[in-house]
């Protein structure tokens, strides 16, 4: 405290020399005094207002803590009383057990009057739903029997709830509605019979197809009622669930592939185009029903049946059938030859389509299926296998050796599957390189980078299986590879990732550029058997050599130099390349843009455009140049 009265004082000293250090300022003492004493008044009274806030605050809470004391003090004397009042009140709820059983025999004789018109009336309700179905009055049948099911299965849930091991009494009350189950069962077989007819009621009378399906419905809210039910009390009643839908799909799926069995009405010891003639039935018949359904039956269907779909896929599942059952038959050879043209001609896509699902599931999940690679390369060389066997069945066995329009359509379909088989692979195989494709002519690159590394090694390893695919796909995977690895490589350069700083780093890159060139160039020998792969590869070594050129007058010549070996190269890939090469100023660029464009090499006989589908992107462009300059070296 004393301490505090030191600097208090020290202070206060201190600003009284601040306020005093000339003579004049003694005439304003006064003035000064009375200021001080001001302000000291104003600290007072504000020390004075904060004791006195927190004095109220302090008073208010301990007001509250007493409060609070008395509140759990109350508490806790009614948990007393209510603790007393719960022991004394036991042995009455005990005593209440005989109330409790009154109650429960009260419920399920209020729930026997409430249902007693319907029991009296059991075996009435019961003639006349009978001769509803017989009379095909669908819905009100199956309203009687809802009706009769909800009397039985609410008197056989009280007597489960009253002794759920009382047999007799259940056996009683289940016997007396003996005749119910089969009611039920007759009502189902009169909606199956509808279902097999489905393609000629919708036809003739739609509203019958649609109260079929109202009663299903019906039937699965039911059944979902009392499976819920089950799982609260246990009880179901007999006969649930009933799993009408499930049983619809099978009906409808019966009546589909019974259709498609139906069409062969000759055999090959009647008529020798037996065979024809029933592939021909079988494509009419399918047409004719997938527009029936489409136009008809799709509106007789809740919206989420997905009716169309389902009858396609039945369809095709069913056809599919047939066909595998054709082709294990003892065919003779013009009869297979029949056989895969129909096939071919009636599925152009019975194939296609799997094939590329099948690359779809996997992108999803690239982990699964485990063998992707070598079930696609079985795709692949499955095209090669069906052209070669009905080439050679028809060498062996058709009169006529001249190529016919199906031929043509048989080769040109086969070999678009195979391709795209081959596409797939390739995409499979960029999808792993294309981290190390971005990470090309950047600064991590340029100080040393082993992306091209890991690219040969990846691509090798791929090609590797890639090895057992059928000629000719195997060579154009090869190819396609090459041009597709330099090609993104280009794009690299094209997508102005780097800018060198100075001569020593484009020698650097350069070099380096060369040398990914011809690690390129050996892989692609070595896949290609030999064969020449230069030219693509040239193209990364021929932009080294406009990076590495080290006097700026000669640009250029170098460029020109480009241009004459790949007149495909346009005025965006020049400026882009110099964008890159960073030292060549806006007047060299325009220059050289401009003498290029009077004279420009003729595109006409490039025979392997290597620039055409590389494409500089509009920001990379908007930022090497602000000039405008002609668009296209032609």
């Amino acid at each position: 405290m004393e301490e505090t009265n030191r600097e208090a004082v020290a202070t206060a000293v201190q600003r009284v020399a601040g306020m005093l250090q000339r003579s004049d300022q003694l005439d304003k003492v006064e003035q000064y005094r009375r200021r001080e004493a001001r302000k000291k008044a104003s600290v007072e009274a504000r020390l004075k207002a904060a004791i006195q806030s927190q004095l109220d605050g302090v008073r208010t809470g301990l007001t509250q803590l007493h409060n609070a004391l008395c509140d759990v003090k109350d508490i806790q004397n009614s948990l007393a009383d209510v603790s007393k009042d719960w022991r004394q009140s036991i042995n009455t709820i005990e005593n209440l057990k005989d109330v409790k059983d009154a109650v429960v025999q009260h419920s399920q004789l209020a729930s026997a009057v409430e249902n007693l018109k319907n029991i009296f009336s059991v075996p009435e309700i019961v003639r006349e739903t009978h001769d509803l179905i017989e009379q095909g009055e669908l819905l009100q049948a199956h309203r009687k029997l809802m009706d009769l099911e909800c009397s039985r299965d609410d008197l056989m849930y009280e007597q489960y709830r009253m002794d759920s091991k009382n047999v007799h009494d259940m056996n009683l009350i289940r016997g007396y509605f003996g005749q119910v189950q089969g009611l039920s069962e007759g009502l189902s077989k009169q909606l199956w019979m509808v279902l097999q007819r489905a393609m000629v009621t919708v036809r003739r009378d739609p509203t019958m197809l649609v109260s079929v399906v109202r009663i299903i419905e019906r039937e699965e809210k039911i059944d979902r009622k009392m499976l819920d039910r089950k799982k609260q009390t246990g009880f179901i009643p007999p006969g649930r669930p009933k799993c009408w839908k499930n049983r619809m799909n099978e009906v409808l799926e019966g009546t589909v592939s019974g259709r498609i069995e139906s069409t062969q009405s000759e055999t090959r010891e009647s008529d020798k185009m037996w065979l024809v003639r029933l592939l021909e039935i079988t494509r009419k018949y399918v047409l004719d029903d997938l527009t029936v359904v489409k136009n008809l039956m799709v509106q007789c269907f809740p919206p989420h049946y997905n009716t169309f779909q389902v009858f396609f896929d039945l369809y095709h599942k069913s056809v599919s059938a047939r066909v595998q059952e054709l082709a294990a038959e003892d065919l003779e050879a013009n009869e297979i030859v029949s056989l895969l043209t129909w096939v071919l001609n009636t599925y152009k896509r019975w194939y296609r389509e799997e094939a590329i699902n099948y690359k779809e599931e996997h992108l999803k999940d690239r982990q699964l299926p485990q063998c992707y690679v070598q079930y696609m390369i079985a795709i692949i060389n499955n095209c090669q296998t069906f052209k070669e066997s009905i080439n050679s069945l028809k060498r062996k066995y058709s009169q006529s050796t001249e190529p016919t329009q199906n031929d043509a359509a048989i080769d040109k379909l086969l070999n678009e599957v195979a391709r795209e088989g081959c596409q797939f692979l390739l995409d499979e195989v960029f999808l792993d390189l294309e981290h190390h494709l971005n990470a090309l002519l950047t600064r991590k690159w340029l100080t040393g980078s082993h992306a091209v590394d890991t690219i040969c090694v990846t691509v090798e390893d791929y090609f590797n299986d890639f090895a057992k695919i059928k000629k000719p796909y195997n060579q154009e995977m090869t190819s396609k590879a090459h041009r597709r690895v330099v090609v993104e490589y280009l794009k690299a350069i094209m997508q102005k990732r780097i800018s060198f700083k100075n001569a020593d780093e484009r020698k650097e890159g350069a070099d380096r550029m060369m040398k990914e060139a011809e690690q390129f160039k050996f892989l692609f020998r070595k896949l290609s058997a030999g064969e020449d792969t230069d030219r693509l590869c040239d193209a990364i070594a021929a932009i080294a050599e406009v990076f590495k050129l080290t006097d700026p007058a000669l640009l250029y010549l170098e460029v020109s130099t480009l241009v004459s070996k790949y007149p495909d190269i346009r005025e965006e890939h020049i400026v882009a390349l110099l964008a890159v090469r960073g030292d060549a100023s806006r007047d060299m660029r325009q220059m050289i843009i401009e003498t290029l464009n009077q004279n420009k090499p003729s595109t006409s006989s490039v025979s392997q455009p290597v620039f055409r589908d590389i494409t500089v992107p509009s920001n990379t462009m908007t930022a090497m140049t602000s000039m405008t300059v002609p668009k296209l070296l032609k």
